[in-house]
């Protein structure tokens, strides 16, 4: 079926079930402009083509939706891939466990979020980095290679403000997911009130492009949306309003697809969102990025969590550290923080799956991997991976000590068991698989009654940029 074919199908498909098309658009793939910019020749990538065809098969209408090559709309990291042209393979390859991206699933990630630690533990341990920082004007610049919901960044930036009360700051993040930008949104207006002389960009860009906010492609820098929008009024209650009115906005550019070579999200459409207060626009005229300008030199680098657990030490270094490294100023901090296992999160996983290791490489091979890939770069850096007692730190799930003491709660138990396979990043294949055949709830409540609690380790590591 060519673009046109697929148009007209879902033409008729609004006319028969007399759907508007913005309708349309919002239901099947979230973007009420979907239809009108496929009017006006704009591509479409095998995911949104998927969501298409699934919509229309499940509410009646037809399902033989297989794909022209000449509608495929290549992005950067699918250069290289030969596309299977069939929808139902397409599905077929992203949902296979080697593709699978299990932090995308936003409702295990947001209960993990509200029932563990983590990010207020993460938070306190960036802010005494923020202690080795030494800013240069204009600016204090702090870039979050994956800033997710926003906690880690708020926190970071209370005590940015706690350490630098007057300086500006200039703060980039890095996040695919549309849910987690809007999420990171909200938290943002009371920091724009403490802290007025505050830039923010928030970028979908890939790990080798966002600290720069210039995509590598050619084609991506022709469709990339820049959005700056400065901020009116003096109070919280009016930043959140107008934060809040950017979903549409949202809506239409942070869509995301899967690429098929190697399942990572992708984003559709690359976009950089710069926002400020408009009372303090003179001061900051220096911080503001323009797009014409390619600038990273970061004083702080948060890589929190940025890569997947199972993937190679080399794979990690080549295309998550090494960019982030490089995008450092003279004298920037970057400091890492990633899974470590062996806890009582750990044990419910080899209890279930005894062969399963998730922590495949430590610190250590992790930096080792790096120091190879900066080459004779590597005499620019300063690279530690520290002692255990100053890299390992754990945080721990909430709970009170009367429901571990006395029979064990339900929900407890549903949410120890969640943040166990969340953090050991299980598949869902093998979590259903698991949940039917195994007692994993009692595995999980004997976990908590030996160890008196649920907590994680975290391991930490730092790199710093020499002064030249």
């Amino acid at each position: 079926m060519s673009k046109d074919k697929l148009l007209t199908a879902i033409i008729d498909y609004c006319q028969l079930y007399k759907m508007a098309e913005s309708t349309f658009g919002r239901k099947s793939v979230n973007d009420g402009k979907f239809v009108s910019r496929l009017r006006t020749g704009a591509r479409v990538t095998p995911e949104t083509w998927s969501k298409v065809s699934k919509f229309i098969g499940k509410n009646g209408g037809m399902t033989n939706l297989t794909m022209d090559p000449q509608n495929l709309h290549v992005l950067p990291e699918e250069k290289d891939h030969k596309v299977n042209l069939n929808l139902g393979n397409i599905e077929e390859s992203i949902s296979k466990k080697k593709n699978f991206r299990f932090f995308d699933n936003r409702q295990k990630y947001l209960l993990f979020v509200s029932t563990c630690s983590e990010k207020e533990v993460i938070s306190n341990k960036i802010g005494m980095e923020l202690g080795h920082v030494r800013p240069k004007p204009p600016a204090l610049r702090v870039f979050d290679a994956g800033m997710g919901d926003g906690t880690v960044l708020a926190g970071v930036m209370r005590e940015m403000h706690h350490r630098f009360p007057t300086m500006p700051f200039y703060i980039s993040g890095k996040e695919i997911s549309l849910e987690d930008v809007r999420i990171c949104l909200s938290k943002m207006s009371d920091r724009l009130f403490e802290h007025p002389a505050s830039v923010l960009v928030f970028t979908n860009l890939f790990y080798s492009e966002a600290p720069w906010l210039k995509p590598k492609s050619m084609i991506s820098s022709s469709a990339m949306v820049w959005k700056e929008v400065a901020l009116q009024g003096s109070s919280s209650h009016e930043f959140s309003e107008q934060l809040g009115g950017l979903r549409d906005f949202l809506d239409e550019n942070w869509q995301a697809g899967h690429s098929p070579k190697t399942g990572n999200p992708i984003y559709e459409r690359p976009t950089v969102l710069v926002i400020y207060r408009e009372d303090h626009k003179f001061l900051l005229n220096n911080v503001i990025p323009k797009q014409d300008i390619k600038k990273a030199d970061f004083d702080l680098v948060i890589a929190s969590q940025p890569y997947r657990l199972r993937v190679s030490s080399q794979t990690k270094s080549r295309n998550v550290l090494l960019p982030l490294v490089n995008s450092l100023g003279n004298g920037g901090r970057l400091i890492g923080i990633h899974s470590s296992g062996e806890d009582p999160g750990h044990e419910i996983i080899k209890n279930i799956w005894p062969n399963e290791n998730p922590f495949i490489s430590d610190r250590h091979s992790l930096l080792k991997a790096l120091k190879t890939e900066l080459g004779s770069d590597r005499r620019y850096f300063n690279i530690k991976s520290n002692s255990d007692i100053r890299s390992i730190f754990k945080y721990h799930m909430h709970s009170l000590p009367s429901e571990l003491e006395a029979s064990i709660g339900t929900s407890t138990l549903f949410a120890a068991w969640n943040a166990a396979t969340y953090v050991g990043q299980i598949d869902e294949q093998r979590l259903e698989e698991a949940m039917r055949s195994i007692d994993y709830l009692e595995i999980t409540k004997e976990i908590l009654k030996k160890f008196g609690g649920l907590w994680f380790n975290d391991e930490s590591y730092t790199i710093s940029k020499k002064n030249f």
